[in-house]
């Protein structure tokens, strides 16, 4: 399984250096692994070579090189979160896949969790393996340092660095290690490559992390560095902190223990997948259902990312619930809310119905919350590929949902027709030519206050 490097552009013209690892499958785990590591030098290292084909096994395994690093772009004047989330972005689109695996190693943790944060649609599942970011102001301290003593003297720092990384050895393992360093970036590279981790306060983007995750601990690290994995995984809504036998060096020489815990933790993921992919439907009639939250762009203008992303998952919390209650199964999630479809008009019909009724008791349990969702339902026989369900029916439900405004569920007459003695109020909403289509379309607002 001999990797071959290819080559990305990221969104500012960067160009990264990519791998794949394993035949193509339709799961994907993309490695984001820290500046320290440059993947070439990385492969030639029998503990690192078991632990690529072992993540490869069964799934196809992507790792890249940060920039600045290896054979990514050296030449690079940004090295902030931002731009490297674009770089994440960018193999991930290589891969031509809906969603992801993702694992951030070492100094890599932050920017995994940064894209995922600002990528929660495309991340199945994240795993942390002992993340190494900012969650407390020694640490702030603890990253400058490192930075200044690599600029002082990269090659003793390179030396410090590897004994602190691998404190137990091998010896080999350690010169591998400060070799790597030495060829794969410049020390002003990697000075500046730690203060992007020092600047990048964890506390304030882990609780906004929505994919399931797996934080991985070593039990023989210094305790300052255990209890710094263990706050990462208490700020993230809903981690697993797994704690394995050894250090760093010991995983990384065998890596069956690491590797089996990502696997188990993985293959959950892929069976849940499986199962809602089989309650997708194949053909025939469904009723397509889209949420949308009410002026979301500007919200994010006017409260700022951190609390419009804690609205944004208020909205698919109450979304989710609904779905489970109702028979509904999750298409995807479209940024700013999501597409469902049922199998029955009043199951979907229902569904909206809580979804609104859920939203107006929130608003009125927090009165400073903007929260509001527009919902628009239409029926036909989509075609489905891949898990996904395309076609006029589901461009109509789309524009049904644009159409409608905060509060509001708009069906077309069809969805009306279909639950026709089933007990749902409408309102004529009269006729509307949706863009992209040339007729006109009659539409029917569900009445779903409480009548007093």
């Amino acid at each position: 399984m001999e990797p071959e490097t290819r080559f990305c552009t990221s969104a500012d013209g960067t160009r990264i250096a990519y791998a794949t690892y394993g035949e193509p499958a339709a799961r994907a785990l993309v490695l984001v692994q820290s500046f320290q590591s440059a993947q070439e030098s990385a492969w030639k290292h029998p503990g690192t070579r078991a632990l690529y084909e072992g993540l490869a096994s069964g799934r196809r395994l992507a790792t890249f090189d940060r920039r600045g690093v290896g054979s990514s772009q050296r030449d690079v004047d940004d090295l902030a979160i931002p731009a490297q989330v674009d770089d994440v972005a960018a193999v991930v689109d290589q891969l031509g896949l809906e969603r992801v695996g993702l694992m951030g190693s070492s100094h890599a943790g932050a920017l995994a969790a940064a894209y995922a944060v600002e990528h929660p649609e495309r991340v199945g599942r994240l795993v942390l393996w002992h993340p190494i970011m900012r969650t407390s102001d020694s640490q702030l301290r603890d990253l400058q340092d490192m930075a200044q003593s690599i600029r002082a003297n990269w090659s003793l720092a390179r030396r410090s660095y590897a004994a602190i990384t691998f404190p137990n050895g091998p010896t080999d393992l350690q010169r591998w290690f400060s070799n790597m360093l030495r060829d794969s970036l410049t020390p002003e590279v990697a000075a500046q490559h730690l203060e992007v981790v020092a600047e990048f306060d964890g506390r304030a983007i882990l609780g906004n992390v929505q994919a399931p995750t797996l934080v991985l601990a070593h039990s023989g690290t210094h305790h300052l560095e255990s209890a710094s994995v263990r706050a990462v995984a208490s700020l993230v809504p809903d981690a697993r902190l797994v704690t394995l036998e050894g250090d760093w060096g010991t995983l990384v020489v065998d890596p069956s223990q690491l590797l089996a815990a990502i696997r188990n933790f993985l293959d959950e993921a892929d069976a849940e997948s499986e199962a809602v992919e089989s309650q997708t439907p194949t053909g025939g009639l469904v009723t397509i259902l889209f949420t949308d939250m009410e002026s979301s762009t500007a919200l994010t203008q006017r409260l700022g990312d951190v609390k419009a992303q804690e609205l944004l998952r208020t909205h698919n919390t109450i979304v989710r619930e609904a779905l489970k209650a109702h028979g509904g199964s999750e298409i995807k999630h479209t940024g700013d809310g999501i597409m469902a479809s049922f199998a029955t008009a009043s199951g979907a019909l229902e569904c909206a119905i809580t979804i609104q009724r859920a939203v107006a008791a929130h608003v009125e349990q927090h009165a400073d919350s903007p929260l509001g969702v527009h919902i628009g339902l239409n029926a036909g026989e989509p075609i489905a590929e891949e898990a996904d369900l395309f076609g006029t029916a589901v461009q109509l439900a789309r524009r049904i949902c644009d159409h409608a405004e905060g509060g509001q569920v708009l069906v077309s007459n069809v969805v009306r027709e279909l639950a026709a003695g089933k007990g749902f109020m409408f309102s004529d909403r009269g006729e509307f030519v949706p863009k992209g289509f040339d007729d006109a379309v009659r539409l029917y607002e569900v009445r779903w206050r409480e009548e007093t």
